[in-house]
């Protein structure tokens, strides 16, 4: 009994984890959007786009009941025609966005920009959005919108879905020029090629890892280091050196950021002959990372 607690808890606290990570992205996308986004009337694409246009082209309703209408049209006709494969995540992120969203607006109502600042306020814009998509991704996860679109295209079509949204993110953003004027146009324009740069940037970032090939004719220390230390799983292939023949083992290793630093130099203490290849890793998957 005891031993199946033990078990279980690790899942739990990485289900814990991972609603924490979820929940602070939503709400940097959250505040990107209220405080820079819509103030400016930056329609940098996506569902948060076209709500900032019909909220200044209909006062009568809050840019968040927009958003909340909008998402919610799309959960249900996600729910409807994708069903099961449609995750609970991105419900659950789709209305805590618009919740989150129409709460700043009754707590902190803006009717102006924060700062006469466009050019910063876009950066801002853009960076907090960037971080918190990338977040969710990270987390298996998304504020839905748009992505509810892609994955109905996804099943029912052959286009390219990435282009198809691109061109309808730049869509919304052109039409920020009749609703906004030139300027706010030309700022969404720049907010949504930036953008589409930026959240890959961020997401390699957030999953960088390590990849370690060691040749070394110390296997056994490395191998405890990193089996008992650093508690990663480790490859080991045998091998022989094409110059010297002399025998030499090869391990092969996975680990995050900061663990790379501690096994490179511990590799060089105990072996100052070995011969290291360290490669970055965008996105792992398996056990000790991310799951499938």
């Amino acid at each position: 009994m005891e031993n199946e607690q033990r078990k279980k808890a690790p899942r739990k606290l990485t289900g814990l984890w991972q609603f924490l990570v979820m929940n602070l992205g939503v709400l940097l996308l959250t505040a990107g959007v209220y405080f820079f986004k819509i103030p400016n009337g930056f329609s940098i694409g996506g569902v948060s786009g076209i709500s900032t246009i019909l909220g200044k082209l209909f006062p009568e309703l809050t840019t968040g009941t927009f958003i909340l209408i909008i998402n919610t049209s799309l959960l249900l006709l996600g729910l409807l025609i994708i069903g099961r494969e449609f995750g609970i995540k991105t419900v659950y992120c789709s209305f805590a966005f618009s919740g989150e969203t129409m709460l700043l607006e009754r707590l902190i109502p803006l009717h102006a920009p924060l700062t006469d600042e466009p050019f910063m306020e876009l950066v801002y814009a853009i960076l907090l959005t960037a971080i918190g998509s990338a977040l969710l991704f990270y987390t298996s996860a998304s504020s839905g919108g748009t992505d509810i679109v892609a994955m109905i295209l996804k099943k029912y079509t052959s286009l390219d879905i990435g282009k198809a949204l691109f061109v309808t993110d730049v869509l919304i953003a052109a039409a920020a020029f009749p609703t906004f004027g030139v300027k706010v146009g030309f700022f969404s324009l720049l907010g949504l090629f930036a953008k589409a740069f930026l959240v890959d940037g961020v997401i390699e970032s957030i999953g960088a890892c390590k990849f370690f090939t060691i040749v070394t004719t110390h296997k056994e220390e490395v191998r405890q280091y990193i089996l008992q230390t650093m508690h990663h799983g480790v490859t080991e292939l045998e091998a022989h050196g094409g110059f010297t023949g002399e025998e030499k083992s090869v391990l092969l290793t996975v680990c995050k950021r900061i663990e790379g630093v501690r096994l490179r130099r511990y590799v060089r203490q105990i072996d100052p002959h070995a011969f290291l290849v360290v490669t970055n890793s965008s996105e792992i998957i398996g056990k000790g990372f991310r799951a499938v």
